[in-house]
């Protein structure tokens, strides 16, 4: 298992290029549809794949959060997929993904992992509305592999909002201020995850200050460019309507790299600030953001961190 986890610098490489390797995995078969649905996880965020080791129960957990397990003296949540998922599978659990999210180590349970597929950001798309009906609104993105099965990208931070708390906790905006100039910004933002996009909002709305979102970087690219030509036909410039733009890495159609590489190489718009935000905050994929004209790489899910790196930004 440990062969999965090689070849750091290649995959960002590939993340450079709006392409990414994803690990599949399988929570078996429903009974209900008898159907074994392919799932995938992009391969930065995997940790470890490991047998299940012995699982500590504890009480008054959710119910989709099966106990903690020891990790090198670390205790981790373990997440049953499945139960989360509402998949009922006759199948046991075989697998544990130990994963990463924004410095967030959790393990979750699978019937069992695949191979790593390399995709175009380009071929994954956002969900029909009868898979996002069927999951819940879990999946952010789907694809088409060769082979002609389906592959469906699970909102993790969805999973661990709902399971652990990590991102809703009111407390988080406390001590976010308006800014005085708040009124007269406007921020775009581009992130797939429904749970990101809400905290985005909720940190912009305690700051004042307008904003426009979308949910990947294609959706972003696109309303810049009519709003430059609005702009343009209305003799005004595109920094009068945005000031700045806060775009996520991993998205359907375009990734967050290309689209600030894009975004830095137009003179309409190369003047605009751009914030990366992450749950990938390894030091490899902050360079690259960098690498690509990004002002600010900042983890996600912190809104005491964007609203102090906008207001650097403002003054």
């Amino acid at each position: 298992m440990s062969k999965l986890m090689q070849s750091v610098d290649a995959r960002t490489q590939l993340a450079g290029n709006n392409r990414l390797e994803v690990l599949l995995f399988s929570l078996g078969t429903d009974r209900l549809s008898g159907r074994e649905e392919v799932f995938g996880i992009n391969v930065f965020k995997v940790r470890e794949v490991m047998h299940i080791p012995e699982i500590t129960h504890a009480p008054d957990m959710p119910d989709a959060v099966e106990g903690m397990v020891s990790l090198r003296g670390n205790m981790v949540p373990v997440i049953n997929l499945s139960n989360f998922c509402s998949v009922q599978s006759s199948e046991k659990a075989e697998i544990l993904m130990i994963t990463e999210y924004n410095k967030h180590v959790q393990g979750f349970l699978v019937h069992s992992v695949d191979t790593i597929e390399r995709l175009n950001w380009d071929d994954v798309k956002a969900p029909p509305p009868m898979i996002t009906s069927h999951l819940g609104g879990l999946v952010t993105a789907v694809a088409e592999l060769q082979d002609e099965r389906l592959v469906m990208i699970m909102d993790v931070e969805r999973v661990l909002s709902e399971t652990a708390g990590f991102y809703d906790a009111e407390d988080i905006y406390s001590g976010i201020e308006v800014q005085e100039t708040g009124d007269a910004i406007t921020v775009l933002f581009a992130d797939d995850s429904s749970v990101a996009r809400d905290q985005i909002v909720r940190t912009l709305d305690h700051m004042g200050i307008r904003h426009l979102g979308v949910t990947n970087g294609a959706e972003a690219w696109n309303l810049l460019n009519e709003m430059a030509e609005m702009s343009d036909s209305q003799g005004e410039k595109i920094t009068d309507k945005v000031q700045f733009i806060l775009t996520d890495v991993e998205m359907p159609e375009m990734d967050g790299y290309v689209l600030t590489r894009k975004i830095k190489s137009d003179d309409r718009f190369k003047s605009i600030p751009v914030v990366m935000h992450s749950s990938l905050t390894a030091e490899a994929n902050q360079a690259l953001g960098k690498g690509v004209g990004a002002d600010a790489y900042i983890p996600k899910f912190d809104p005491q961190e964007l609203a102090v790196t906008l207001e650097k930004l403002l003054s």
